[in-house]
């Protein structure tokens, strides 16, 4: 059930993503807001499904650990992969803007936890504070985009609207499959929901950031290397978390402040290296190297 549901998962997030851009394209909104929305919110609809489903069924365990695994996992394991394939060049913008909000969703999350349950009053908070990004967000796309982007008036709208909804049942069944799959085989090996969270669903969730940020790097996309996956820890945080306390307050039960401390690290790190990288604001492949070290320290202490 874990496997298919993660299988599912994934497809149904890239015809989602494929569709909901074609339509953008045919409705003449500019390509520059489709990357900074449609995309990047693609991206983490695995963990919104995930996170919310779980949430949903009183698994809140797997529900927080989604969201905190898989920023913890942006960070140390993505990123360092594709410096490891290209070294990565940020540039001042991503520094001022992009990775210092990553570094407060992080932080905010530490807040809302610390007293052991997110309330669904701080879930509309973040929420707010998620609409104040986007809209932000979308100003600067649209302040930074030239007028050249031309409707796409070819074809019928009806096959992209068609791909969004099967990409959107994809999506529902198989986050269904993968946290019912996810708890169950934690109580069949005897280990705690919050550890296969952590890991494994956390791990499976980023898989679609995993393959765009690689597959940017090879291109020398480095900006959507970057900004995918900060972009996607930032959605994470103000989006899926706030959805899903939202939908039901959540206990942290098993994801300690080593956890959350750990992906406010990892967030720090980053900043530092974007901030103070030599040759233009490099990340290198030995900062890859050194991000992915922390993970597996992290990764080791955990399952220990």
């Amino acid at each position: 059930m874990f496997l298919g549901g993660l299988a599912v998962i994934i497809k149904g997030a890239d015809w989602l993503t494929d569709g909901a851009a074609a339509i953008a394209r045919r409705l003449g909104i500019p390509t520059v807001v489709v990357g900074l929305t449609v995309v990047a919110m693609g991206s983490s609809m695995p963990e919104f499904v995930v996170s919310v489903m779980s949430a949903v069924k009183g698994e809140t365990d797997i529900a927080l650990g989604n969201v905190v695994g898989s920023n913890i996992f942006n960070i140390v394991g993505i990123l360092g992969i594709t410096a490891l394939v290209a070294p990565i060049r940020v540039t001042r913008g991503s520094i001022r803007n992009d990775v210092p909000f990553a570094l407060l969703a992080a932080v905010a999350t530490v807040i809302v936890a610390w007293g052991g349950r997110i309330e669904r009053t701080e879930g509309l908070l973040m929420l707010c504070i998620f609409m104040v990004f986007l809209s932000y967000t979308l100003a600067i796309g649209s302040d930074s985009t030239p007028g050249e982007d031309a409707r796409e008036k070819e074809g019928s709208v009806w096959k992209p609207v068609g791909l969004t909804l099967v990409g959107l049942a994809g999506l529902l069944a198989g986050g269904e499959l993968l946290v019912e799959g996810g708890a169950g085989a934690a109580r069949l090996m005897g280990v705690p929901e919050s550890l296969v969270a952590l890991t494994f669903i956390s791990m499976g969730t980023s898989a679609p950031e995993l393959a765009a940020s690689v597959m940017a790097a090879r291109k020398g996309d480095f900006g959507i290397a970057l900004g995918n996956v900060v972009g996607s820890n930032v959605f994470n945080v103000f989006f899926v978390l706030a959805s899903a306390a939202t939908v039901s307050p959540l206990s942290t039960g098993g994801i300690t402040m080593v956890d959350l401390g750990m992906a406010v690290a990892a967030s720090a790190v980053l900043w530092l290296f974007c901030r103070f990288g030599r040759d233009h604001y490099v990340i290198s492949r030995t900062e890859g190297v050194l991000l992915i070290l922390m993970g597996v320290a992290y990764y080791a202490w955990l399952i220990a």
